[in-house]
């Protein structure tokens, strides 16, 4: 199986490209930022602060399922669909303060790494944050996919009622998540693909042209 791993900061667009490029070639699509938007949401329900999640109850507690068919997505916790739910504000606005916790990061990576290897496909797009350096760093690709601020913010804005709303999650998630990964500069091996000035088409073959001469 040809393992893709995707970086990339709030507003890159690595999901809908992402989950494009998978459907275009046939791959499973993982994205790993919904299952800490899924643990907020849960942790939130039950009144747990960050500091207060323990590996029990996330072992025990965070029954989190998500498909990996681009064509048919769907994220669950507890047979409860919240593929809508964990995309609305206030998951956004609270999900840095669950997701930069060690034991959150440690439970993720374990979780990726074992829904990848439930993939049967041809190849797996996984998308999130240090992905190319943390989680999956033996991928057979492995992409930095990145835009100037400006664009970012426009592009997040355009999915959101408030532009305040795009802002504030650019800005902040950008600041907290570089406390924990340079999701700016590609590692050694990583291909960067800046896409500031591609549109959505241009970027996703881009990306299928990166994994296919990977292939090859």
């Amino acid at each position: 199986m040809h393992v893709v791993a995707i970086d990339g900061p709030a507003g890159s667009g690595k999901s809908s490209v992402s989950k494009s490029a998978a459907a275009r070639l046939y791959f499973g699509y993982l994205d790993t930022g919904a299952a800490y938007r899924a643990l907020t949401w849960a942790a939130l329900k039950a009144n747990l602060d960050a500091e207060k999640l323990t590996e029990s109850w996330l072992q025990e507690y965070f029954d989190y399922s998500i498909s990996l068919d681009p064509n048919d997505y769907w994220v669950k916790v507890a047979g409860l669909d919240l593929t809508e739910k964990i995309r609305e504000t206030y998951i956004a606005e609270s999900v840095s303060a669950y997701a930069r916790q060690p034991l959150v990061r440690k439970f993720m990576l374990e979780t990726t790494k074992s829904l990848v290897n439930q993939c049967n496909l041809a190849g797996i797009i996984v998308e999130g944050r240090d992905i190319t350096t943390v989680v999956l760093p033996d991928a057979q690709t492995r992409i930095l996919l990145t835009a100037s601020p400006e664009v970012r913010l426009e592009r997040r804005s355009k999915e959101l009622t408030s532009g305040a709303d795009a802002l504030n999650q650019v800005t902040q998630r950008d600041k907290s998540d570089s406390q924990i990964v340079d999701f700016m500069h590609p590692a050694p091996g990583v291909t960067l693909i800046d896409s500031t000035h591609m549109d959505f088409d241009e970027t996703v073959a881009k990306v299928i042209a990166t994994i296919t001469s990977d292939r090859r």
